[in-house]
């Protein structure tokens, strides 16, 4: 292996030249870049099995290759019969060469395996140049075991970029190679 990802020297020799090109940005601090991507996997049911927590950490830290936290509960509501503190979700935030191997691995690989799969929608944006991607299932990653599963989980993936507008983060997103639905 090289030593930096694929995607962030595409991103550094292809990309940022191509941005500045089109959108005529005045210097190379000025062109949007990919800051972070978040993963989050939320379990609702460990308030009834707390081991459900543990197969979501392997599985999160398998697709990721990082280790994810646990995030309990903010606050108590007994209509879910869910108490201040108890372990409700996963996370992983990627920065770095770990974020663009992650974000290459799922557009050239996870996303293709989604059944009829037509794009992702361009109607996640923020309004802040952030884009959250909503995933059904954890098993189109191949890192997972397909015969491990107990439950299919579904995951945010939320791409943080320092893009002002949602049309420039689009932009960036689109030759980094999201794969966005033709309107």
């Amino acid at each position: 292996m090289s030593g930096r990802a694929r995607l962030s020297e595409a991103y550094a020799k292809e990309i940022v030249p191509r941005l500045i090109q089109e959108r005529g940005y005045p210097n190379l601090m000025a062109v949007p870049k990919l800051k972070k991507v978040v993963v989050n996997m939320g379990v609702g049911e460990a308030t009834q099995n707390v081991k459900l927590i543990d197969t979501a950490l392997e599985e999160l830290g398998r697709i990721t290759g990082q280790r994810p936290a646990v995030r309990k509960a903010r606050k108590s509501v007994a209509s879910f019969k869910l108490r201040e503190g108890m372990p409700i979700g996963v996370c992983v935030t990627l920065r770095g060469d770990r974020m663009y191997e992650f974000v290459d691995r799922l557009f050239n690989v996870a996303l293709p395996r989604v059944r009829d799969f037509r794009g992702v929608p361009t109607g996640s944006f923020d309004g802040r140049g952030n884009y959250t991607l909503g995933l059904r299932d954890q098993i189109i990653f191949p890192e997972v075991d397909y015969a491990k599963v107990e439950k299919l989980r579904g995951m945010n993936v939320t791409f943080v970029t320092s893009a002002r507008t949602d049309e420039e983060s689009q932009q960036l997103l689109r030759h980094l190679g999201m794969p966005f639905r033709n309107q």
